[in-house]
C-alpha cells in the first residue's frame, strides 16, 4: 500500500440546487391564499483548505471521487430548502491545482487558505419569489442548477528553504537524520529513500527545513528512475545543496562529473522558468569518516570552488562539519528572505461590468450556417432553472430574455423565424415578436407576455369600469309622495 502520495487527479462535484416548488396557500375560509411555494436550497461547495497536520495526499489516493451536498427541495408554507453540505478537502502548504491539460487553478501556500474549486449549483425560485403584481399567482417555479463537476490534479510541491539532491545512496537521509529530528529511513542501498523527507534545522537564531530529493540519476528529467517524480519538490527550495559520496566505488564515478550529471539534470526540468541551476550554491563532500575519501577533498576542493560552488567536507555518521554548513545554510536563507517583498493583506479586487457590457453574445452556429448561439452567464442558467414541460414557465424565459435584449441582438445578427438558436444544452427554433429589423421604441411598447397558459388567455373576471357602471345603474333616483311609492319605482329598485 503506497504511504506517500504527491500527485492525485480527483473528480470534485459540487451539489445541485434544490428546486423551487410551485404551491398555492390552502386554508378553510381563505380561499384566495395566494402562491406559498418556497426557493430550493443551493448546492453545497466543494473547498480546498491548508491542513498543517496533512503531510500527505494518501486520502485522495483512495477515494478519489469528493461530492459535495445537494440542495433540498422547497416545499409549501413558504418553507425554503437547506443548503446542501460543503466539502472541505484539506491538503498540505505548497499543493497545486491544476486542470488535466495543465492549467493552474490554484496554489495553496499558508495554512488555513481556502479556495472553492467547485462552487454549487443555485437553488431555483418558488413560486412566491416569483409572483408580482402582474403575475399573482405563478403556476410554475424554476428547477435548482446543476453544481460544478470535473477532474482535478492535485500536486503536492514540498515547501523547504533548503533542497538536498545528488545520486542515490550519497547520505542525504542519513544527513537530514543527523542535522533534525527527523528519522527517514536509512539502509545501505540504491533508492532506499522512496519519498521526500523534510527536517527542521536551527542554527542559531534561524530555522529553516531542509529536504531531499530521492533517486536523482541520469535521465531523471526525462523519466529514468524517480526522479522526475519527485524533481518538483526542489521547486520552492532557496538553495539547492549537492551532495556527494566521497566514498563511492561505482566506475566512472567522481565529485565533479556527479555535479556535472546533476546540473544538467536541473537545467533540463526547470528550463528557463525556474532557473534550477543557479541555486545549486553548495557542495558537500559527505562520508570523509572513510580514510580514502577525506583523501579526496583536497583534489576536488579547488576545481568546485572555481564553479562557484561553497564547499563543505562532513561526515553524517560522525557529525563532523555539520554545525559549520548548518550555519552557512541559515546565512544564505536568510540573505534569500530579505529579498523577499514583505507580506501585504489580501486586496478584494472589484471589477465593475462594463457600459457596453450587455452580458451575452450571439454568434453564427459552427456547425449550422442558419443557426445561432447565445453564449452569456445569465442566459444560460435561466435556460438551466427553466422547466420546459410547463408552458407559463417557457413564456416566464421568453420575457426575461426579450428584457435582457436576445431578441432583438438575434435580430442584429440576421435571424428569421425559424432558424435554429442554441443557449446552453437547448435549441430551439426562433419564433420572434417582432420582424427582423423592427426594433423602435414605439413597436417594442405594445409587447405583451408569451405566456401560453390557458388561465392567462381567457378571464371571467368583471373589469373595474364595468363595475363602477353597474353600481352607477343601480342608483335609481326617486321621491316619495304622500300616495308612497309605485309599483314602477318598486320595479326600478328590485332591478
Amino acid at each position: 500500500m503506497a504511504a506517500f502520495v504527491d500527485r492525485v487527479t480527483v473528480h470534485v462535484a459540487a451539489g445541485n440546487g434544490g428546486h423551487g416548488v410551485a404551491s398555492i396557500h390552502r386554508e378553510k375560509f381563505k380561499p384566495l391564499g395566494g402562491p406559498d411555494g418556497g426557493n430550493g436550497g443551493d448546492g453545497g461547495d466543494v473547498v480546498l483548505e491548508v491542513d498543517p497536520n496533512v503531510h500527505t495526499l494518501l486520502d485522495f489516493h483512495h477515494r478519489p471521487h469528493q461530492k459535495a451536498g445537494n440542495g433540498r427541495p422547497g416545499a409549501g408554507s413558504n418553507r425554503h430548502g437547506a443548503r446542501g453540505e460543503e466539502r472541505v478537502l484539506r491538503v498540505p502548504e505548497g499543493t497545486v491545482v491544476s486542470t488535466p491539460d495543465g492549467r493552474v487553478v490554484a496554489d495553496l501556500m499558508g495554512a488555513g487558505t481556502r479556495v472553492v474549486l467547485a462552487h454549487g449549483g443555485k437553488g431555483g425560485l418558488g413560486n412566491a419569489a416569483l409572483a408580482n403584481p402582474r403575475r399573482k399567482a405563478p403556476g410554475f417555479a424554476l428547477l435548482g442548477e446543476p453544481g460544478e463537476a470535473f477532474d482535478a490534479v492535485i500536486e503536492l510541491k514540498s515547501v523547504a528553504d533548503v533542497g538536498l539532491v545528488g545520486f542515490p545512496s550519497a547520505g542525504k537521509s542519513s544527513l537530514i537524520a543527523a542535522m533534525s529530528a527527523a528519522r527517514p529511513k536509512i539502509a545501505d542501498y540504491p533508492f532506499t529513500t522512496l519519498v521526500p523527507n523534510l527536517g527542521v534545522v536551527r542554527a542559531g537564531d534561524v530555522t529553516f527545513t531542509m529536504a531531499d530529493v530521492p533517486g536523482l540519476i541520469p535521465g531523471a528529467s526525462t523519466g529514468k528512475g524517480l526522479g522526475l517524480q519527485f524533481l518538483r519538490h526542489v521547486e520552492r527550495c532557496a538553495v539547492l545543496v549537492h551532495v556527494v559520496d566521497m566514498a563511492t566505488i561505482e566506475p566512472g564515478r567522481d565529485p565533479e562529473t556527479d555535479i556535472d550529471v546533476l546540473t544538467h539534470e536541473l537545467a533540463e526540468y526547470g528550463g528557463e522558468e525556474l532557473d534550477l541551476v543557479d541555486r545549486l550554491r553548495f557542495a558537500v563532500l559527505n562520508k570523509i569518516d572513510v580514510p580514502d575519501a577525506r583523501e579526496l577533498v583536497d583534489l576536488v576542493r579547488e576545481p568546485l570552488e572555481a564553479r562557484g560552488l561553497q564547499v563543505f567536507p562532513v561526515s553524517a555518521a560522525t557529525g563532523e562539519g555539520l554545525t559549520e554548513l548548518g550555519y552557512a545554510l541559515a546565512a544564505a536563507v536568510e540573505q534569500y528572505r530579505a529579498t523577499l517583498p514583505p507580506p501585504e493583506p489580501v486586496r478584494v479586487t472589484l471589477t465593475p461590468r462594463a457600459v457596453d457590457d450587455s452580458g451575452f453574445t450571439v454568434e453564427r452556429d459552427p456547425d449550422d450556417p442558419e443557426g445561432f448561439i447565445v453564449r452569456g452567464v445569465r442566459p444560460e442558467r435561466w435556460v438551466r432553472q427553466t422547466d420546459f414541460t410547463n408552458d407559463e414557465a417557457v413564456g416566464y424565459l421568453a420575457d426575461r430574455l426579450n428584457r435582457l435584449g436576445v431578441e432583438e441582438e438575434l435580430a442584429r445578427a440576421g435571424a428569421h423565424e425559424g432558424d435554429a438558436v442554441t443557449i446552453g444544452d437547448v435549441t430551439f427554433d426562433w419564433v420572434p415578436t417582432l420582424p427582423a429589423g423592427t426594433l423602435t421604441a414605439e413597436e417594442t411598447a405594445g409587447l405583451g407576455g408569451r405566456g401560453t397558459d390557458n388561465r392567462l388567455e381567457t378571464s371571467d373576471r368583471v373589469g373595474a369600469a364595468e363595475r363602477l357602471a353597474a353600481k352607477r345603474a343601480r342608483r335609481v333616483p326617486y321621491e316619495v309622495t304622500e300616495s308612497g311609492w309605485t309599483d314602477e319605482d318598486l320595479e326600478d329598485l328590485d332591478s
